[in-house]
């Protein structure tokens, strides 16, 4: 999503991943670099499946290349989509008037639509490009952006280079503004931070910087997690199928309610109606009566 993936590169994984797998291969990549049609080229005459596009109107910048020129780009060749360039222009049409109003309320910032070529020396996703500005101009900073653009690699390496996707990718952002903002580096350093140095986000690939964890925790830095951290946590799983054992039909279904609970509930009442054609909502499970 950082707009990294280069053309060349592009045929070389999807080559490779087709000799791995007979799975569909779908590829995202962002346009912040400026390189991802032409990478979407490579990509599909490598054999990638699908692509991932955006409509003109919202297409581009920390966005994705434009639906419309892929489909051109493909017309009359064996990738040819089929899709009808006229009706795309009435959907386009439709979404025109609402991208002027984004520019106008600021929903969306003019910096995020053109072409950054130091996204490659930076390596930032357009999604962390975009919550920086957001960042900067509720300051009033908007002026510190480039500024603040060269402290994320800096701020990443004194982390352990962690990987640039949410969450690490908006905890390295934040404290890079901060960074800038304050004037002094870490004058002020975010929980999320501390807790990436107390490892609590699990290990990160490289060290971190050993001047940064004294400046930044102190005496917490005894508190640091050196072992796994999961070997921490308590045994639940017997606890969890206890909870939820009434829509269990399968093993998944304890995993699916460990990570989503909620989700997960609202899931098992959906199956359970569509396999008993009972709408638990609008049954009347105290006096045993359903509605015809």
């Amino acid at each position: 999503m950082a707009g990294l993936l280069v053309p060349t590169k592009a045929t070389e994984l999807i080559g490779a991943l087709k000799d791995a797998t007979s799975l569909p291969i779908e590829l995202h990549t962002h346009y912040t670099s400026g390189v991802a049609s032409m990478t979407y080229m490579k990509a599909v005459e490598a054999g990638c499946d699908i692509i991932d596009t955006a409509m003109s109107p919202f297409a581009l910048g920390t966005s994705q290349p434009a639906t419309e020129v892929m489909v051109e780009a493909f017309k009359g060749t064996e990738y040819d989509t089929g899709l009808d360039q006229n009706k795309l222009a009435e959907i386009a049409d439709y979404f025109r008037p609402l991208r002027e109003e984004a520019l106008e309320s600021g929903l969306m910032n003019p910096k995020v639509l053109g072409v950054n070529i130091k996204t490659l020396l930076y390596q930032v996703p357009g999604g962390m490009l975009s919550n920086l500005i957001s960042q900067l101009k509720e300051q009033g900073k908007e002026d510190k952006y480039e500024e603040v653009l060269a402290e994320v690699p800096r701020v990443r390496k004194d982390l352990g280079e962690p990987p640039l996707v949410t969450p690490s990718s908006q905890i390295v952002g934040t404290q890079a503004v901060f960074n800038v903002l304050m004037g002094e580096r870490y004058k002020v350093a975010t929980k999320e931070t501390k807790d990436i140095l107390l490892g609590k986000y699990g290990q990160t690939v490289k060290p971190f910087n050993p001047e940064i964890v004294d400046k930044v925790l102190g005496a917490e830095k005894d508190q640091a997690i050196t072992c796994r951290p999961a070997d921490l946590l308590e045994p639940e799983l017997d606890k969890l199928e206890a909870e939820m054992k009434q829509w269990k039909q399968q093993d998944e279904d304890i995993l699916t309610y460990a990570l989503f609970p909620q989700v997960a509930t609202d899931f098992f009442k959906y199956r359970q109606a569509q396999q008993t054609k009972v709408d638990a909502t609008v049954a009347d499970t105290k006096n045993g009566a359903y509605p015809v």
